[in-house]
């Protein structure tokens, strides 16, 4: 990786920290109340089984019982498995077989399976999500085709862009995609305490991401603990819930302690060959206790824009994104870049409690905010005038109320304004 960072992308960088977020379409409901954003779920998520792999074959049904996969979206095709290519004529039949047998209310896919883990020149989770384009693969180190979904406030990516994000269930063993499963499945509304480490090492050339981490730790420095660390690596940490850095190989990862639900990569040429080579696999974090992670599967020049921007993978995931929703809006260029873990972990994920007429909200802020009660007729509105209006501050907000008995409806919506960024 000898290519510097290069200006072309100085405007995506600046993009980054320019505008944010309205709500999007996803809804969580408990009777009357609605909430106008919600994460992707069990039903929108189908599961890619390889049934000539049978490790593939027990991850699938692993996680369609431990996340209540239903059974429409449980794909099963045939393909040789192990090798770390499905050439692409391969996989243009298995694409058709996948897309033909998808439900139509399906956003995203997991991949239940290590390797292969490319496509030719692009990765699998993006073939899958995008189908295979040359577009998506550079030559000479140059430009790949963008991602509309990259810092999108979509929450329904087919929907809105026609990319349904994939993340692999990967693992050296299938007790490690268990452990690393269950991991994700204990994250999910828990709102954790936890660091991130952002780290700007003394690799020239892996290091380009520490030119956005003073920006990433001001805007999001009040919601949630986050560290700029001059060092090639950190030890010995026990509340480690995101880990950026660039290094081919990074030591003393079992020294370590994540939180369930971390999210960490390494920026370096080829982490995302997921089998042995000569760089550190990004399947490492995970075996270290991880919950999601990313590499790029061929030679992608240290360009910015091909890897996970922090400040926006940080920033959707504590707006109450899926962890596969959070690192795929991360990346501007993912073509030629892996995603692995659980994809449905939703540590911050807003959760509504109804009991005896009392209501109890607790939901997660990456910064100040208004959020308004508002009534309607039905259920699809419309929603009128606010009957209450709240300030949320950056980090864990509870909020606790009853319904008023003015309106059949009741929802729960973000508010543009001052403080907060549209």
């Amino acid at each position: 990786m000898k290519y510097p960072i290069r200006s072309v992308f100085l405007p995506v960088l600046l993009a980054v920290f320019a505008a944010f977020f309205q709500g999007a379409k996803a809804e969580e409901s408990v009777d009357r109340l609605l909430f106008s954003r919600g994460s992707l779920g069990p039903r929108e998520l189908a599961v890619i089984v390889n049934e000539a792999d049978p490790s593939s074959v027990a991850i699938a049904d692993y996680y369609q019982k431990r996340r209540g996969i239903p059974e429409e979206n449980m794909i099963r095709v045939s393909f040789p498995a192990g090798s770390d290519n499905l050439p692409r004529a391969v996989f243009e039949s298995v694409k058709r077989t996948v897309d033909e047998r998808t439900p139509p209310g399906v956003q995203a896919y997991a991949l239940a399976w290590m390797a292969p883990f490319r496509v030719d020149c692009m990765a699998i989770t993006s073939a899958f999500a995008m189908g295979f384009d040359q577009a998506y693969c550079s030559t000479k180190c140059g430009e790949t085709k963008p991602s509309g979904y990259f810092n999108s406030a979509s929450r329904a990516p087919y929907t809105d862009h026609g990319i349904r994000p994939a993340m692999m269930l990967a693992g050296r063993t299938v007790q490690d995609v268990r452990k690393m499963i269950d991991r994700g499945i204990a994250s999910d509304r828990t709102y954790p305490g936890g660091t991130g480490y952002l780290l700007n090492t003394s690799d020239k050339h892996r290091t380009v991401r520490a030119v956005t981490f003073d920006r990433t730790v001001e805007t999001l420095g009040a919601a949630i603990r986050l560290q700029r660390v001059d060092a090639d690596y950190i030890s010995d940490k026990r509340d480690v819930l995101f880990y950026f850095t660039g290094l081919a190989r990074v030591p003393d990862l079992d020294t370590l302690g994540f939180v369930p639900g971390a999210m960490a990569d390494h920026l370096t040429s080829v982490g995302g060959r997921l089998t042995e080579n000569a760089q550190m696999s990004s399947v490492r974090w995970l075996e270290a206790g991880a919950t999601a992670s990313y590499g790029t599967v061929v030679e992608p020049c240290n360009i910015l824009s091909k890897f996970p921007y922090p400040a926006v993978a940080i920033w959707h995931y504590l707006e109450g994104e899926t962890i596969l929703e959070a690192y795929w809006k991360s990346v501007a260029r993912p073509g030629e870049g892996v995603f692995i873990g659980e994809p449905l972990a939703a540590p911050f994920a807003p959760q509504v409690i109804e009991q005896g007429g009392q209501v109890t909200v607790k939901l997660f802020s990456p910064r100040s905010h208004m959020l308004s009660l508002q009534a309607a007729p039905s259920a699809i509105g419309p929603y009128r005038s606010a009957v209450k209006t709240y300030v949320l501050i950056p980090g864990y907000n509870e909020l606790s109320f009853r319904l008023p008995d003015t309106a059949a409806f009741y929802r729960l919506a973000y508010l543009s304004g001052e403080g907060a960024k549209k």
